[in-house]
């Protein structure tokens, strides 16, 4: 069952145990397995960084953020059903996904919002957690001091409603007393390039 947050006209649902202990152990080997890694180089401020963490991409569009430019590239079938069942719960669409592995509690994602043009206005964003539970935390943009967090158990779905990304910032900091790895699943509508 969802539980839903009204972040002051923002919404995020999050819906504890969406996928189950058996598909989540039948899941998690395979994306080790089958997925291609890799640690892409990000532009920050101007400079070149290796991100924190393990991506991996797949998408009816391509998608550009800081500096990347990642390209369409076809859906796995475990992925695709995945992508079926999160629009089905949610009640919307996505025609991308990025995956995220964070190796250990020093991997991690700072302070952003999912605000890409290709995003459009209000997008959607939902997110389905695998591994480590791990802290989620957000902020207002007009108010850093007003603040939100969860723990993103595995099994856990998230989506981060439209107005959450114009009114709202993301982040997953380091926790370096985890030592296991978690992957996320972050589910997008791209829109198509003209």
């Amino acid at each position: 069952m969802v539980q839903w947050l009204d972040l002051q006209g923002a919404s995020l649902g999050i819906w504890p145990d969406w996928l189950g202990m058996q598909e989540q152990e039948t899941l998690w080997p395979w994306l080790l397995q089958e997925i291609s890694w890799q640690q892409q180089s990000i532009c920050l401020f101007g400079r070149r960084h290796l991100q924190p963490r393990l991506t991996a991409w797949f998408a009816d569009e391509p998608y550009r953020y800081s500096g990347l430019v990642l390209p369409a590239t076809p859906w796995p079938a475990k992925l695709a059903e995945l992508r079926e069942r999160v629009a089905s719960s949610t009640g919307h669409g996505f025609n991308s996904v990025l995956l995220n592995y964070y190796r250990d509690g020093n991997d991690h994602i700072g302070w952003h919002r999912d605000n890409e043009p290709e995003l459009g206005p209000a997008p959607a964003v939902a997110s389905l957690s695998l591994g480590a539970q791990r802290r989620f935390v957000m902020r207002r943009r007009d108010d850093h001091a007003c603040r939100h967090e969860c723990w993103l158990a595995p099994g856990t779905l998230l989506l981060m409603g439209p107005g959450m990304q114009a009114q709202w910032q993301h982040a997953l900091p380091k926790a370096r007393h985890i030592s296991t790895p978690r992957i996320n699943l972050t589910f997008r509508f791209l829109l198509p390039r003209r």
